[in-house]
């Protein structure tokens, strides 16, 4: 039988008030209070490695980060988040390469059951959030779960993602929709 920790990372139905998920949520909490309290970069750093999944060289998360476990996060080379950083990762959240995250964007992996009856158990479950190389998420901007973000698009600030975002695109509003097919053949990168 699987653990509530296997359980929550598989996407299934688990139970959140595990002990274990109880103290991996104390441990993330631990680190992310530690990593904003200092500017050292070398520490910085150091705790990121200690919190995160995976992350490539040059990984900053300006001001406060905020998540559930860090280790289902894995982050990409040449990375910025802006201020206010909310990845609640209860499943993998897998962001790539060259990747910008405006202030205060929010991604969430977490879900609860329609049906109160189930909710009031303290049932949840997660759904990964895969984006690509070379995403700009502009401020305020809320990617839902289970949803994969193309490379090289864009989210419009204030944009909340309900849907999959295909490469090369800007999608903005709330539900984001396709506001503007991007130039491939002026990519350089």
């Amino acid at each position: 039988m699987n653990s509530e920790k296997e359980k929550m990372i598989q996407g299934e139905y688990y139970q959140s008030n595990d002990r274990t998920l109880r103290a991996d949520r104390e441990k993330a909490r631990r680190l992310t209070y530690a990593y904003q309290q200092t500017d050292e970069p070398e520490k910085r750093r150091a705790i990121l490695k200690e919190l995160l999944g995976a992350s490539g060289e040059d990984v900053v998360f300006e001001g406060r980060l905020q998540c559930d476990y860090g280790y289902n996060i894995e982050v990409g080379e040449h990375f910025f988040a802006n201020f206010d950083a909310v990845l609640l990762d209860v499943c993998k959240i897998t962001i790539g390469s060259h990747c910008l995250l405006g202030p205060n964007v929010h991604i969430y992996t977490a879900g609860h059951p329609l049906d109160p009856v189930e909710r009031a158990k303290g049932i949840e479950f997660g759904k990964p959030v895969k984006i690509g190389n070379h995403v700009w998420i502009g401020g305020g901007a809320i990617i839902n779960p289970g949803i994969t973000i193309g490379d090289n698009a864009v989210i419009a600030s204030g944009s909340i993602v309900t849907k999959n975002v295909p490469s090369h695109v800007v999608v903005g509003g709330n539900p984001a929709k396709i506001i503007k097919y991007l130039d491939q053949s002026t990519n350089k990168i």
